[in-house]
C-alpha cells in the first residue's frame, strides 16, 4: 500500500532513510556524516518539514504493516524534483521502489508535469541502474552537482522540454 506520510510516520521514515543511506555512503563518507547523531537529527527535522509542507509530497510504501519505502518530491526553481526515494534494504528487488516511482510519476502526469529531475550519489550504481531502467537520463545541461549525478525524466508526449511544467 502506498499512502501520503503523516507526522506519526517520522520515526519510521528517519530510521529507514538512515538505514538506506548507509548502504551507499558506507566506504565513501565518514559514518558520522550519514548516521551520526547530528545527521539523524538533521534528517528528522528535514522529514518533519517535508511532511508538513503543503507544496511537497512524501509517500510511504507499506508491506505487511511496516514501512518498506519512502519517496518525496517538490517543485524547486520551477522544476519537479524527486528529492528522496529509499527502500528498506530488506525489501530490495520486491517491487517497492517501482511502486513508489510509479506513484510519483502518475501524480506528476495528473498535475501536468512534463519533466522531473533528481540527484543521485555518483558511487550509488544500484540507484543509477534503477533510474535508468525507469527512463531517467543524465541531464545534458547540468550533469553533475558536487558528488551527485543529475538525472532527468521526460514525461508524456506533449511539450517535453526539460523544466516545462
Amino acid at each position: 500500500m502506498i499512502r501520503e506520510a503523516t507526522p506519526a510516520d517520522i520515526d519510521a521514515i528517519v530510521l529507514l532513510h538512515t538505514e538506506a543511506r548507509a548502504t551507499y555512503y558506507r566506504g565513501h563518507l565518514p559514518a558520522e556524516e550519514y548516521q551520526g547523531t547530528a545527521e539523524v537529527a538533521r534528517s528528522r527535522d528535514g522529514w518533519s518539514r517535508a511532511v508538513e509542507r503543503p507544496d511537497a509530497t512524501v509517500l510511504c510504501a507499506e508491506r505487511e504493516g511496516a514501512l518498506a519505502g519512502i519517496a518525496a518530491y517538490a517543485v524547486r526553481d520551477g522544476i519537479m524534483n524527486l528529492t528522496q526515494l529509499h527502500v528498506a534494504p530488506s525489501q530490495w528487488r520486491t517491487g517497492i521502489g517501482t511502486a513508489l516511482h510509479t506513484a510519483c510519476t502518475d501524480a506528476w502526469r495528473v498535475a501536468g508535469v512534463t519533466a522531473a529531475r533528481l540527484e543521485v550519489f555518483a558511487p550509488n550504481t544500484r540507484a543509477q541502474s534503477f533510474y535508468a531502467h525507469h527512463g531517467w537520463t543524465p541531464d545534458p545541461a547540468a550533469p553533475h552537482a558536487g558528488s551527485h549525478l543529475v538525472l532527468r525524466l521526460v514525461l508524456g508526449a506533449g511539450d517535453a522540454r526539460f523544466g516545462n511544467q
